[in-house]
């Protein structure tokens, strides 16, 4: 690879916009706004706004020409979408161009078959990509050893970038970071609804639980203790918040055995969008 790299983004949602963003906010990326082609009939908001604001190239779909000169295609859409998409894209790309997909479930098998025995790469982020703040687990066939440190800089301003070789750690990935942030989410959501029920006006209520995750993210962001030195230190015996830890860590395993079947369910959704035939 040069060290101007030619990337074709397919997908230009949440996920895609978020790496853009991330090449976008930090030179270290390497990437210069005239090497991007961003492929989507509708992009994110978010998108727009920095095709307008740096003057990237843009198209509703892709062509021969467009893709000439691409060196790596980053496949962001969603794995649903794919087979119908591949079809259509596969033809067009030049012999020396490889693979990069952040899409979930979708094994790097597939990929080969769909798009031929080329360099691939498979990685899972999330979208606090966006902010720098989110993690990359990333899995390459033989042929990508090449391209591993140019993957690495190009995920690394969407935070920290991990390397596994068993490609399973992938979906193992996805079921806790890659769809991590919703369970925050969740969990942000019903802290709200709880204050709100306690009495709270709900717009408190609301700016609580959301100041409330933010502060404990950055403590564990600060700190070099675990999450459970964390919990103990804020967790006075007898106290209020040892009354509430009580009812999570209730009967049935509380809290912790929900997460770890929330967290499995994922993982075996990821392992069945893997091995769905084409065109499911």
């Amino acid at each position: 690879m040069t060290t101007s790299t030619k990337i074709a983004l397919i997908g230009a949602g949440n996920m895609g916009g978020a790496l853009v963003a991330g090449w976008l906010r930090t030179k270290r990326s390497g990437v210069a706004p005239q090497d991007l082609l961003l492929i989507d009939p509708a992009p994110a908001d978010a998108v727009q706004d920095l095709i307008a604001q740096h003057s990237l190239r843009h198209a509703a779909a892709a062509s021969a020409k467009l893709l000439a000169d691409a060196d790596l295609l980053v496949l962001a859409v969603k794995p649903q979408a794919l087979e119908k998409i591949a079809v259509a894209l596969a033809p067009l790309l030049p012999a020396k161009c490889a693979i990069l997909s952040v899409m979930a479930g979708v094994t790097m098998t597939r990929l080969t078959t769909m798009f031929g025995d080329r360099p691939v790469v498979r990685a899972m982020s999330n979208t606090a990509a966006a902010l720098g703040a989110g993690i990359s687990v990333c899995v390459a066939n033989d042929a990508a050893a090449p391209i591993e440190k140019l993957v690495t800089r190009l995920l690394k301003p969407a935070g920290p970038v991990e390397w596994v070789n068993d490609e399973r750690l992938v979906g193992s990935a996805t079921a806790v970071s890659g769809s991590g942030p919703a369970y925050v989410f969740l969990l942000a959501e019903a802290l709200a609804g709880a204050g709100f029920a306690e009495g709270l006006p709900r717009d408190l209520a609301e700016k609580l639980a959301r100041q409330t995750i933010i502060g404990a993210g950055a403590l564990l962001a600060g700190s070099d203790k675990t999450p459970q030195e964390l919990r103990r230190s804020v967790t006075s015996p007898g106290g209020t918040t040892q009354a509430a830890i009580d009812v999570l860590m209730g009967g049935g395993g509380g809290l912790p055995e929900l997460v770890r079947q929330a967290v499995s369910a994922a993982e075996r959704r990821s392992r069945q969008m893997g091995a769905e035939p084409p065109g499911r």
